[in-house]
């Protein structure tokens, strides 16, 4: 009986986010970002349900320079209920506007069908990207990053239309 509600409580803690909340002060890519808070303490932060292309992949640039024009320098704050290790993943709001939304609308990123829930809103955005062949759309070998970091040994270039 004990353990049923010891399983209870850890739960429904996973089920609660916390906010963090500072500057962005660095983009790694497209979906990863460094928050410094007020105390000047430094967090890493993923984008959560997003997945946008890999150093080494076509388009990774772009991504990139797409996530710091939403957000570099600007105040942040990261709803978030999960970490892997010292990276916090979650849902990112830079000047109260949407950047795990905005990635994807923006053709910058996939939404990842690991993270991602099969009636979410994000796909609805992705569609939108593709269908309209915005960012990495405009491309028809753009390749997910999952399937990219799978296939072997990194390989760079561009895509080509």
């Amino acid at each position: 009986m004990r353990w049923l509600a010891l399983l209870s409580l850890v739960a429904s803690q996973t089920a609660l986010a916390d906010t963090l909340s500072g500057t962005v002060v660095k983009i790694i890519d497209g979906d990863t970002l460094v928050i410094e808070d007020a105390a000047n303490k430094r967090h890493v932060v993923r984008l959560a349900e997003i997945d946008a292309p890999e150093r080494d992949q076509a388009y990774w640039a772009e991504a990139s320079r797409s996530l710091a024009a939403l957000c570099h320098r600007k105040s942040a704050s990261v709803e978030w209920s999960e970490r892997q290790g010292k990276r916090y993943i979650g849902y990112v709001k830079c000047e109260g506007k949407d950047a795990n939304a905005e990635q994807l609308k923006r053709g910058m990123a996939w939404a990842s069908p690991r993270a991602t829930q099969p009636t979410s809103a994000l796909y609805e955005l992705e569609t939108y990207a593709r269908l309209r062949r915005i960012g990495l759309w405009a491309y028809e070998s753009a390749v997910p990053p999952w399937e990219f970091t799978s296939a072997g040994p990194r390989r760079g270039g561009t895509n080509s239309k």
